[in-house]
């Protein structure tokens, strides 16, 4: 098994943004939209899913394959160990957790997911119901829907986007465009996270680093149980860059030159 630093190119010390900034810069490299390689894309987002979750990470450095139990030792908890099979020495039955990786993508559509779970002896598909606009560790109980009739209990992790990155409810990315498009102004076509086609108008003399924004096309408001609240949601928010012509014709060179003296 190829060590997942290595794919993601950072060393054993590196920090929860480190490993964040790594993951966005090759996920933008290998994303299979952008004519990237899927087997090295999907490598990347295994990578990044161990790597990003603490517990994990911390399973992944150091492995559990030997483990001696001193039973009965001062600081055991039986309750612990007799949890991880779904049970506990009381005879009660322990809900199931489980962390489900979602995208941004589907923190703005939500909807429903159909996931395998399994409890004991026990292994059932189990539709459940996505919120609108959940937050990153967020923690839902979904009730007496697990295989035993218990309820199931949902860490959601929402992975970070290749293209877009989120504040709150804003969804924030940037397009490179022609510098005489900043200057003369223009349309840009683009799509939002639901896959709405839409048009960003950029206005004449826009600044490079500018920051336009497109109104209620961010995140909706989250749908999440005490949380529900109306309005338009989020924004989606596009910083400019520009991009200059590798040829320029030496007439428009001249002009140039010409209007920077006057």
């Amino acid at each position: 098994m190829k060590d997942l630093y290595s794919i993601l190119g950072i060393n054993k010390t590196a920090s929860p943004d480190e490993i964040k900034r790594a993951y966005r810069r090759l996920a933008s490299q290998y994303h299979p939209d952008k004519g990237g390689d899927t087997a090295k894309f999907q490598e990347i987002e295994q990578a990044y899913r161990v790597l990003s979750d603490p517990e994990s990470r911390s399973d992944y450095d150091n492995p559990r394959q030997n483990v001696h139990v001193n039973f009965g030792g001062p600081g055991f908890n039986f309750d612990e160990i007799f949890s991880m099979f779904g049970v506990n020495p009381r005879g009660r039955t322990v809900s199931p957790r489980l962390t489900l990786w979602i995208t941004l993508e589907d923190v703005a559509t939500g909807g429903p997911r159909l996931i395998s779970v399994q409890q004991g002896n026990s292994v059932g598909n189990i539709e459940i119901e996505i919120p609108q606009g959940i937050d990153d560790g967020d923690t839902i109980r979904y009730p007496k829907i697990s295989p035993d009739g218990t309820d199931l209990v949902i860490i959601y992790r929402v992975r970070p986007h290749a293209r877009w990155e989120r504040q709150g409810r804003d969804i924030i990315g940037t397009e490179t465009v022609d510098i005489w498009d900043l200057i003369l102004g223009c349309e840009l076509p683009l799509q939002d996270l639901s896959g709405t086609e839409l048009i960003l108008h950029v206005p004449p003399n826009t600044q490079p680093g500018s920051l336009l924004r497109l109104k209620g096309r961010g995140l909706p408001n989250s749908s999440m149980p005490g949380r529900q609240r109306h309005g338009p949601g989020g924004d989606l928010l596009i910083r400019v860059q520009a991009k200059i012509p590798i040829v320029i014709s030496q007439d428009l060179l001249t002009a140039i030159r010409d209007e920077r003296q006057r």
